[in-house]
């Protein structure tokens, strides 16, 4: 069994740091594997905030844990033009990683898995996001490398599809359709994702008419103030060969705790959700959850 945590939209200098101390507080509880972070590290990429989001990842890290992390759209700066266009990513790189696409082979029980990280923010958009074509050589080289028995795992900031965002739908990652046809191509298994601040997971056939095989997993923010609709969240994601299981961890007051699992297998090329007593149950396109009580 091969244990991801999927953190996102940490953003710092919009956070709450008793959310950060329990966030460190359960990834120590749960030994995972590897730690993936969705992007959006800090609220406007200023330096402060950088530094940050950098001592929040060195804890983690000293602590023995491996972390696999892209930029997100608020990790390029909004209001210094210059820096935005010129050096977009250069305090990211030098405070978070210096990879914008980042690969691990995690070894782990079982088949392990192989995590990609693509950078898919922009210079010239506030908000949304692209894999352009070069970035697409490269996700098809890496994992062509894999083992097709290790499930393969590709992480952006920005959803491949349109999801909700607490307002409305957002859009589709630029590109859309030459992505989908290499997620196909390849047999990527996991697609794990932020930038909403909205928790789900679903088949990609939820999605589109031609399924890719991918089990979409979205993460909310995990530390963020700024919430749309959903309390504070992110994922434990544990995966076994062609099985996945997927826990919601939100925060409830005082602490972050575990919600019902939600256990899938995969059937005729897509991920079915089982419910009670290994009932087979296709899930539905993502409905705009409750909002949190005031």
């Amino acid at each position: 069994m091969t244990k991801l945590i999927h953190l996102s939209d940490l953003h710092f200098g919009a956070h709450d740091d008793k959310l950060v101390a329990a966030v460190e507080t359960r990834i120590d509880d749960e030994e995972p594997d590897l730690v993936v972070i969705s992007g959006d590290f800090t609220q406007r990429a200023r330096t402060d905030q950088f530094e940050q989001a950098c001592a929040f990842l060195t804890r983690v890290r000293d602590r023995g844990h491996d972390v696999l992390a892209v930029p997100g759209n608020h990790d390029i700066p909004l209001y210094d033009v210059l820096r935005r266009f010129l050096s977009p990513l250069t305090r990211y790189r030098k405070y978070i990683d210096d990879t914008l696409c980042p690969f691990h082979q995690v070894a782990g029980a079982g088949a392990g898995a192989a995590v990609l990280g693509v950078n898919t923010a922009r210079s010239a958009t506030f908000k949304d996001g692209k894999i352009n074509h070069e970035q697409i050589a490269f996700i098809r080289e890496t994992f062509e490398s894999v083992d097709l028995a290790v499930p393969r795992v590709l992480v952006t900031h920005h959803p491949i599809f349109a999801l909700p965002t607490g307002d409305g739908m957002g859009k589709p990652i630029d590109n859309q359709s030459d992505v989908l046809e290499m997620i196909g191509t390849l047999g990527v298994d996991l697609l794990l994702a932020g930038h909403n601040h909205r928790a789900s997971h679903q088949d990609s056939a939820d999605f589109v008419t031609k399924s890719t095989g991918a089990l979409v997993i979205q993460a909310g923010t995990a530390t963020s103030t700024r919430v749309r609709g959903e309390h504070q969240s992110f994922n434990i994601i544990e995966l076994d060969g062609e099985t996945v299981k997927v826990t919601l961890v939100g925060w409830k007051e005082v602490d972050f705790k575990n919600g019902d699992p939600a256990h899938f297998t995969r059937q005729d090329g897509r991920w079915v959700l089982l419910g009670e007593h290994g009932v087979e149950h296709v899930p539905n396109a993502p409905k705009e959850p409750a909002k949190p009580a005031a």
